[in-house]
């Protein structure tokens, strides 16, 4: 199955892995029954058990080790370091294209992952032993709006989320900046990059009891159907507006 319908003259939607739609769609039905899941009742069980045994197993060796691995997700550090990548290769090539890239993934999370976390409204495992100090049997359900909104927007994880997209950004900018100082990246490292900061995220934050693992799980699919639709996009190939095509030069490898 090909990846790469036609969108119009001279613009083709770049390929992912896996290839085609199915896995778009098998993203969305699990978000779907992991939500459907958890506002019927079901797989509380399963989130206080993980939690319970994360609280048990925390020495301060191991609990200070998760907490310095977790700001691997931190949005605005990857944010702003997506930034400076892009501006460094737009410099380098002058050219405005690379701008797109962290562009339009501060949008697409902003505009998902912020606005599922305030309709779902739910609390996060800590809201039983911190303020606002709720029963924990009252931290698990969502739909809770009658709590103030910063206690109540831990669905789906946004470190996990954000974790996938933007080490996807890293890894898509980083390797053309690379090629413009004579330099080459292997895809095994291209691998890792895009792997390994989400994979510990989503251990640290769900063992830290910052997220439940069903929302660390959910933040996971959500990641990467976001991550899939920013790598679809031909990004040397979208229609410039006239005033810019003096600075249009291509940037992203062969896929």
């Amino acid at each position: 199955m090909h990846d790469t319908p036609k969108v119009r003259p001279g613009v083709r939607l770049r390929p992912v892995r896996p290839a085609g739609w199915w896995f778009d769609v098998l993203l969305v039905v699990g978000f779907v029954a992991i939500t459907v899941s958890l506002a019927t009742g079901h797989l509380f069980g399963l989130d206080r058990a993980v939690d319970e045994w994360a609280a048990a197993h925390r020495p301060p060796a191991a609990f200070t080790a998760a907490m310095v691995l977790n700001h691997l997700g931190q949005g605005g550090p990857l944010t702003a370091i997506g930034a400076a990548l892009a501006v460094l290769l737009a410099v380098r090539l002058r050219s405005v294209r690379p701008l797109l890239v962290p562009v339009a993934a501060f949008a697409l999370t902003t505009f998902t992952v912020g606005p599922l976390k305030v309709w779902t409204a739910r609390p996060a495992p800590s809201a039983s032993v911190k303020e606002p100090f709720l029963p924990v049997e009252q931290t698990l359900p969502l739909f809770q709006s009658d709590l103030p909104l910063r206690f109540a927007q831990s669905y789906p994880s946004g470190h996990v989320a954000n974790a996938i997209v933007w080490y996807g950004v890293l890894a898509l900018l980083l390797a053309p900046v690379l090629r413009t100082y004579g330099r080459g990246l292997p895809h095994r490292v291209v691998l890792a990059v895009r792997i390994v900061p989400p994979v510990v995220v989503l251990c640290t934050t769900t063992y830290l009891g910052w997220h439940w693992l069903t929302d660390s799980v959910a933040g996971l699919l959500v990641g990467l159907l976001l991550d899939r639709i920013l790598h679809r996009v031909p990004w040397d190939t979208l229609p410039l507006p006239g005033r810019l095509r003096d600075v249009d030069r291509p940037f992203t490898s062969a896929p």
